[in-house]
């Protein structure tokens, strides 16, 4: 009570990757020096007013610039940090599925590899020549699955990195961010 000072409002504007994104910096400064914290300033915005009246002599406004500028950069910083967060995030589950796709893929490969084997070893103990003939069509079907498969993982591992390059594509977008801040309004208070 009975302590009087300087408010402003102003709007911090990011745009980065097709996104806007809006931040209120509301700061406000007692006339004995004292800034008062994010909470604080936006409570007095609440406040009913008793007396309204223009007055000719700004808020001091050096002071009040410099403390929206560190609650400007701790915006920033919190972004920051949610987009390494989400980056962390995202290649987490990039690698985790990648890894799940080349597993599945190299068990399967594997798992036809082995067939093989035991279909050339039955083609070679076929007693008939159409037996022979049907166990050697049967190891080339197979020969032929486990190369697609094959293809598979290449195309896989392509595909992985398509993902990758997107995502780090995403990130300089974010880092290429465009800032704007506007000051909405500036005015002096007083609590009676």
């Amino acid at each position: 009570m009975g302590q009087e000072g300087s408010l402003r409002l102003s709007l911090l504007t990011i745009k980065a990757l097709d996104q806007v994104e809006d931040y209120p910096i509301v700061v406000a400064l007692a006339d004995n020096g004292q800034p008062l914290n994010v909470e604080q300033s936006s409570r007095l915005l609440r406040l009913p007013v008793w007396d309204w009246h223009t007055v000719n002599t700004p808020p001091a406004s050096e002071p009040l610039a410099s403390i929206t500028m560190c609650r400007q950069e701790a915006i920033l910083q919190s972004i920051s940090q949610r987009n390494a967060a989400f980056f962390e995030a995202e290649a987490n589950k990039l690698e985790g599925w990648a890894e799940d796709l080349k597993v599945g893929l190299a068990r399967e490969i594997k798992e036809l590899d082995r067939q093989i084997r035991e279909a050339r070893r039955a083609a070679t103990a076929a007693p008939t020549r159409q037996e022979k003939l049907d166990a050697q069509k049967h190891v080339k079907s197979l020969e032929a699955h486990r190369n697609t498969r094959r293809r598979a993982l290449f195309d896989a591992q392509d595909d992985i990195d398509n993902h990758h390059e997107q995502l780090i594509a995403d990130i300089e977008g974010k880092l290429g961010q465009k800032t704007t801040l506007q000051e909405l309004f500036s005015l002096r208070w007083k609590i009676i």
